[in-house]
């Protein structure tokens, strides 16, 4: 097939949708498709700018900023995303492909309008991968209400799924939102779970045994730091362990809250932490190799399920987790019935300090459970199961 991905994340960018978009393609390829990525692009100083990697046709339209910008500033260019987008890619070599399936990742919300367009043009069926329910996330952490602002989100939210042949959703859980929260879309929806290619073991930049944390068990945090992620409570559980030389906390990523969490430790005077900024995620296999136990963190006033792309990350390189996420969630039950760590869902620290000093003395979990891991991450987060799960959709729908 001559398929098209819509993605505003991609290499180089060090983001975990941007590596799930390079992997993904690169398995359409490896699968004997054809692959055209559309990506924004702000830096550029062309309408467009198209290149070919491994195979992988990439064309860079220019668009405004969303990306590091304030909250009015990014919503004014995800307003335009699509009107800039289509608009350029008019300009290029591109301007009249024609392509067999489209495929489009969303967050962005705002991608709606230009795969009408495309579609339209193409006659060709589209496929939504889905990884968050916006505005509802952001209603449920206080950062919207149900207002005007609101209701103008949810009719763009409306708008892409009504483009949609097939949407594919992180988790069994969400599926519910869809029969309770909309009604009348033609799309099928369907459980696309997350993926994560094998691992490149290439050098990493941290170096463990080299700083103050040399010689101890030691407490992993990768990706973005932000406020949908709840990170306070981890810094709470590292202030917990600040007289136990026997561990030790990493950090490694960006976002919003960089610049809360640090100041925090700072406050706490927690010498058993450290912070590094994002780095390549090629790199990230090689500092998981040095780590003993995974964290992850999701705000405890989500609704949705998400299985996030840092807890494949920890299951292929065979670190249990220790979780803090919202109850009654899909990654709860997949966390207990694998025995691939232990997770809390009632956001308390006592809880969550109890499960990391049972993870550092019970035997059973300090010997990392390194083949129930890998086991998880090969049969249920495969990229070759994606993309052949996409693929049936793209020609079941235009048969």
């Amino acid at each position: 097939m001559q398929i098209v991905v819509i993605s505003d994340a991609y290499p180089p960018m060090k983001t975990s949708g941007a590596v799930q978009i390079r992997d993904l393609v690169s398995e359409f390829v490896n699968q004997g498709h054809e692959v055209t990525v559309l990506l924004p692009d702000s830096s550029i100083s062309t309408s467009w700018h198209i290149e070919k990697v491994e195979g992988i046709e990439i064309l860079r339209l220019k668009a405004p900023e969303t990306k590091d910008v304030s909250y009015i500033r990014r919503a004014i260019g995800e307003y335009l995303l699509s009107f800039f987008m289509f608009r350029n890619l008019k300009k290029s070599p591109l301007k009249d492909r024609k392509w067999n399936g489209l495929v489009w990742y969303s967050p962005s919300i705002f991608f709606g309008k230009l795969v009408g367009k495309i579609k339209s043009e193409s006659q060709c069926p589209g496929y939504l991968v889905l990884r968050d329910i916006f505005p509802e996330w952001a209603v449920d952490m206080g950062l919207l209400n149900r207002g005007l602002i609101y209701r103008y989100f949810k009719k763009v939210e409306r708008g892409q799924y009504l483009q949609a042949d097939t949407i594919g959703v992180q988790t069994p859980s969400v599926l519910n939102y869809f029969e309770r929260n909309q009604h009348g879309l033609t799309a099928s929806v369907e459980v696309l779970n997350n993926w994560l290619s094998p691992p490149t073991m290439l050098p990493c930049s941290i170096s463990i045994d080299e700083t103050i944390l040399a010689g101890r068990k030691i407490f992993v945090y990768t990706g973005n730091i932000g406020v949908a992620q709840g990170m306070d409570i981890l810094i709470d559980l590292a202030a917990e362990f600040k007289d136990d030389k026997s561990a030790g906390f990493v950090f490694v990523g960006r976002g919003s809250a960089v610049d809360h969490v640090k100041q925090r430790a700072s406050s706490c005077q927690l010498s058993n932490i450290l912070f590094f900024d994002e780095i390549n995620p090629v790199e990230i296999t090689s500092l998981l190799a040095q780590c003993h136990i995974g964290l992850i963190a999701l705000d405890p006033r989500h609704k949705n399920d998400n299985i996030p792309g840092k807890f494949l990350a920890y299951m292929q390189a065979g670190l249990p987790v220790l979780a803090t996420i919202n109850p009654n969630s899909d990654l709860e039950k997949l966390i207990h019935e694998k025995r691939v760590g232990e997770v809390i869902t009632d956001n308390s620290l006592a809880s969550l300090t109890e499960k990391a000093r049972n993870m550092l003395t019970n035997p059973e979990v300090s010997i990392r459970p390194d083949r129930l891991c890998q086991e998880l991450a090969a049969s249920q987060f495969s990229t070759s199961s994606a993309v052949k799960q996409i693929v049936n959709s793209l020609k079941s729908c235009d048969s």
